[in-house]
């Protein structure tokens, strides 16, 4: 017996766009009364939602011009087995979410094939950082882009692409409604601690770059204010590596590996040290004071000095045009220049009610109508099925 459902394959291939994928499904599955099947590439959440993944999204989680060379045989073959699996399924539709550099070549390819597939990009590229010449040849490749930020549209429209801004799906995130004294009470964290997040990213590079120095840094905090408590909200992809990099740290630290402890360490949080990306902007939206750290391999950042063309790399300050949260990078990110930058935070002075500010900004910009972004990009899904 045939089925009458919808056939919608996703493609997500890191924990960033995992979770994107996750909201997404959801708000398909309200908007056909649950008449939708689906296939492709996830993590966690999406497979929570009904994704059987085609093979584990860790792998792909590599970043930097230069740590990414010696996965390329791996991430090609990856690709050609999921070219594959779609010319099998034929689904109505396949739809790629960020990591524009896997999901790109995904659609070149099915492009060549001649499936007749529709094929849509969810996040767009950022071109207007570098590689701007994308934005010229995105509509070669995908039938519509749907966009997070705004002022991004123009960059394809003007090239015969089809782009909507859905809205950023960060101002829907659990992390709202999470509970911060339900979480202190959950690990037995007395209210006269202290909490600070510790966010590390979400990649392998990342987290091994990143870490040490974040953990000296809360030791330092630590001695300084020994009531402190220290978070490490984790995903699935780097949380054995984390257990192992952290397993003798002597610093009162609990690593949490779930959504619903991360968001509730969030609003439990005093300020939080965080790697460049999307969790900036949850904590940002949550009004969590913070500050981003972040470095890659000399060689890669030298390549991207004469890349990228913008003044900012954290999303509020771009969006804002201003520096409202301190980046720390390169050579700056050091222990001792996180610790200064956490404790101007935690005085409640200038800058905390400068990144308060900011972020009350940040969320009327991300917003887009009386749907969730979610639903907005679900109605995109759909008409471009059924058109």
């Amino acid at each position: 017996m045939t089925s009458n459902k919808l056939r919608i394959y996703l493609i997500a291939g890191e924990p960033s766009g995992d979770l994107l994928g996750s909201r997404l499904m959801r708000a398909l599955k309200q908007k056909t009364d649950n008449q939708v099947e689906f296939f492709g590439l996830g993590g966690d959440t999406m497979e929570a939602e009904g994704l059987p993944s085609l093979f584990d999204i860790s792998e792909l989680a590599v970043m930097g011009l230069v740590e990414v060379v010696p996965s390329i045989p791996r991430v090609l073959r990856r690709i050609r087995e999921v070219v594959a699996d779609i010319e099998h399924r034929r689904p109505d539709i396949v739809v790629t979410i960020d990591s524009w550099s896997f999901c790109s070549r995904v659609h070149k390819a099915l492009r060549r094939r001649h499936t007749g597939i529709k094929q849509l990009h969810y996040v767009a590229p950022q071109v207007w950082a570098w590689k701007k010449r994308r934005a010229k040849t995105m509509y070669q490749y995908v039938d519509e882009l749907l966009t997070l930020l705004p002022a991004e549209p123009p960059y394809f429209t003007g090239h015969g692409l089809k782009t909507v801004f859905v809205g950023h799906p960060v101002i829907e995130s659990a992390a709202l409604q999470a509970d911060g004294q339900a979480f202190r009470q959950r690990f037995a964290i007395p209210d006269n601690k202290q909490i600070i997040s510790v966010l590390p990213g979400s990649r392998h590079t990342e987290v091994c770059r990143l870490l040490p120095d974040f953990l000296q840094a809360a030791g330092l905090l630590h001695e300084l204010n020994p009531d402190m408590h220290f978070v490490l909200p984790t995903v699935k992809t780097v949380a054995a590596r984390i257990r192992q990099m952290t397993e003798d740290c002597n610093l009162p630290l609990t690593v949490l590996e779930t959504e619903a402890d991360r968001y509730g360490a969030f609003q439990a949080s005093s300020a939080a040290i965080a790697a460049s990306g999307t969790v900036a902007l949850e904590l940002a939206i949550c009004h969590i004071p913070h500050i981003i750290a972040y470095k890659v391999a000399p060689l890669t950042y030298t390549l991207a000095k004469h890349l990228v063309k913008i003044k900012y790399v954290n999303l509020t300050n771009i969006m804002l045009n201003r520096p409202v949260v301190p980046e720390l990078l390169q050579e700056k990110c050091t222990p001792q220049n996180i610790v200064h930058e956490i404790l101007e935070l935690l005085k409640n002075g200038s800058a905390y009610e400068k990144q308060m500010q900011g972020f009350t900004e940040v969320r009327q910009y991300l917003s887009c109508g009386n749907q969730t972004p979610s639903q907005n990009a679900a109605d995109e899904v759909l008409r471009l099925i059924r058109c």
